[in-house]
Protein backbone atom coordinates (compact mmCIF):
# COMPACT_ATOMS: atom_id res chain seq x y z
CA UNK A 1 0.00 0.00 0.00
CA UNK A 2 1.30 3.43 -0.52
CA UNK A 3 1.78 5.99 2.03
CA UNK A 4 -0.44 8.94 1.96
CA UNK A 5 0.98 12.67 1.38
CA UNK A 6 0.07 12.97 4.76
CA UNK A 7 2.06 10.12 6.06
CA UNK A 8 5.30 10.99 4.04
CA UNK A 9 4.78 14.68 5.46
CA UNK A 10 4.55 13.79 9.49
CA UNK A 11 7.51 11.41 8.77
CA UNK A 12 9.84 13.86 6.98
CA UNK A 13 8.27 16.46 9.47
CA UNK A 14 9.49 14.35 12.81
CA UNK A 15 12.62 13.86 11.21
CA UNK A 16 13.53 17.38 10.78
CA UNK A 17 11.71 19.15 14.04
CA UNK A 18 11.78 15.75 15.87
CA UNK A 19 8.97 13.80 17.31
CA UNK A 20 8.84 15.79 20.40
CA UNK A 21 8.27 19.42 18.55
CA UNK A 22 5.71 17.85 16.13
CA UNK A 23 3.18 16.13 18.73
CA UNK A 24 3.78 19.16 21.46
CA UNK A 25 2.36 20.99 17.73
CA UNK A 26 -0.36 18.34 17.16
CA UNK A 27 -1.58 18.44 20.94
CA UNK A 28 -2.27 22.15 20.43
CA UNK A 29 -3.92 21.82 17.14
CA UNK A 30 -7.92 22.68 17.39
CA UNK A 31 -10.90 22.80 14.67
CA UNK A 32 -9.66 26.04 13.67
CA UNK A 33 -6.26 25.35 12.13
CA UNK A 34 -6.46 21.69 11.60
CA UNK A 35 -7.03 21.68 7.69
CA UNK A 36 -4.04 24.62 7.87
CA UNK A 37 -2.03 21.84 9.90
CA UNK A 38 -2.60 18.92 7.25
CA UNK A 39 -2.25 21.40 4.04
CA UNK A 40 1.38 21.51 5.46
CA UNK A 41 2.04 18.64 6.34
CA UNK A 42 0.98 17.19 2.97
CA UNK A 43 1.99 20.05 0.87
CA UNK A 44 5.12 21.51 2.61
CA UNK A 45 6.81 18.35 4.21
CA UNK A 46 5.13 15.74 2.51
CA UNK A 47 5.83 17.04 -0.76
CA UNK A 48 8.18 19.81 -1.37
CA UNK A 49 10.77 18.45 2.04
CA UNK A 50 10.60 14.45 0.25
CA UNK A 51 11.38 15.31 -3.05
CA UNK A 52 14.43 13.33 -3.82
CA UNK A 53 16.51 15.98 -6.08
CA UNK A 54 17.95 17.69 -2.78
CA UNK A 55 19.22 16.38 0.22
CA UNK A 56 17.56 17.19 3.63
CA UNK A 57 20.82 19.49 4.06
CA UNK A 58 20.78 21.74 1.16
CA UNK A 59 17.05 22.01 1.63
CA UNK A 60 17.41 23.27 5.23
CA UNK A 61 20.30 25.70 4.22
CA UNK A 62 17.84 27.12 1.56
CA UNK A 63 15.16 27.49 3.74
CA UNK A 64 17.11 29.04 6.13
CA UNK A 65 18.31 31.47 3.81
CA UNK A 66 14.40 32.26 2.55
CA UNK A 67 13.19 32.66 6.12
CA UNK A 68 15.89 34.92 6.95
CA UNK A 69 15.44 37.18 3.54
CA UNK A 70 12.17 37.50 4.10
CA UNK A 71 12.68 38.07 8.07
CA UNK A 72 10.20 35.60 9.30
CA UNK A 73 9.92 34.03 12.94
CA UNK A 74 9.72 30.82 11.43
CA UNK A 75 13.63 31.00 10.86
CA UNK A 76 14.64 29.87 15.03
CA UNK A 77 12.33 27.08 14.31
CA UNK A 78 14.59 25.92 11.07
CA UNK A 79 17.60 26.82 12.85
CA UNK A 80 17.25 24.88 15.42
CA UNK A 81 15.97 22.07 13.37
CA UNK A 82 18.99 22.30 10.99
CA UNK A 83 20.89 20.40 13.96
CA UNK A 84 19.42 17.34 13.21
CA UNK A 85 20.45 16.94 10.21
CA UNK A 86 24.08 17.98 11.37
CA UNK A 87 24.50 21.34 9.70
CA UNK A 88 27.37 23.39 10.88
CA UNK A 89 26.83 26.49 12.53
CA UNK A 90 29.54 27.80 10.13
CA UNK A 91 27.76 26.98 7.61
CA UNK A 92 24.32 29.02 8.36
CA UNK A 93 26.85 31.95 8.88
CA UNK A 94 28.10 31.27 5.13
CA UNK A 95 24.37 31.32 3.77
CA UNK A 96 23.38 34.73 5.72
CA UNK A 97 26.09 36.33 4.38
CA UNK A 98 24.75 35.80 1.11
CA UNK A 99 21.74 37.04 2.39
CA UNK A 100 23.57 39.76 3.70
CA UNK A 101 24.64 40.61 -0.34
CA UNK A 102 21.23 39.59 -2.43
CA UNK A 103 18.72 40.43 0.58
CA UNK A 104 20.12 43.43 2.62
CA UNK A 105 22.33 43.84 5.45
CA UNK A 106 19.16 44.55 7.54
CA UNK A 107 17.78 41.44 7.32
CA UNK A 108 21.03 39.35 7.17
CA UNK A 109 21.74 41.59 10.88
CA UNK A 110 18.70 39.71 12.48
CA UNK A 111 19.22 36.84 11.10
CA UNK A 112 22.68 36.93 12.75
CA UNK A 113 21.35 38.10 15.56
CA UNK A 114 18.47 35.49 16.06
CA UNK A 115 21.12 32.70 15.02
CA UNK A 116 23.49 33.48 18.27
CA UNK A 117 20.83 33.78 20.34
CA UNK A 118 19.56 29.74 19.42
CA UNK A 119 22.94 28.42 18.99
CA UNK A 120 23.89 30.07 22.61
CA UNK A 121 20.66 28.64 23.55
CA UNK A 122 21.32 25.11 22.22
CA UNK A 123 24.81 24.99 24.06
CA UNK A 124 23.52 25.77 27.19
CA UNK A 125 20.78 22.88 26.68
CA UNK A 126 22.96 20.69 25.99
CA UNK A 127 25.57 21.31 28.73
CA UNK A 128 21.99 20.98 30.65
CA UNK A 129 20.82 18.07 28.99
CA UNK A 130 18.07 19.30 28.63
CA UNK A 131 17.09 17.98 24.85
CA UNK A 132 13.70 19.32 24.78
CA UNK A 133 15.21 23.03 24.35
CA UNK A 134 16.77 22.02 20.95
CA UNK A 135 13.25 21.59 19.52
CA UNK A 136 10.75 23.97 20.59
CA UNK A 137 8.65 26.20 17.83
CA UNK A 138 5.28 25.95 16.11
CA UNK A 139 5.04 24.72 12.64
Amino acid sequence: MTESRFDIGMKVRKEELGSEHVERARALTTEFDADYQRLITESAWGSVWARPDLDRRTRSLVTIAILAALGREELALHLRASRNIGVDPHEIAEVLLHVAVYAGIPAANTAFSLAKKEFDQAGRASEAGDPAQASQGDV
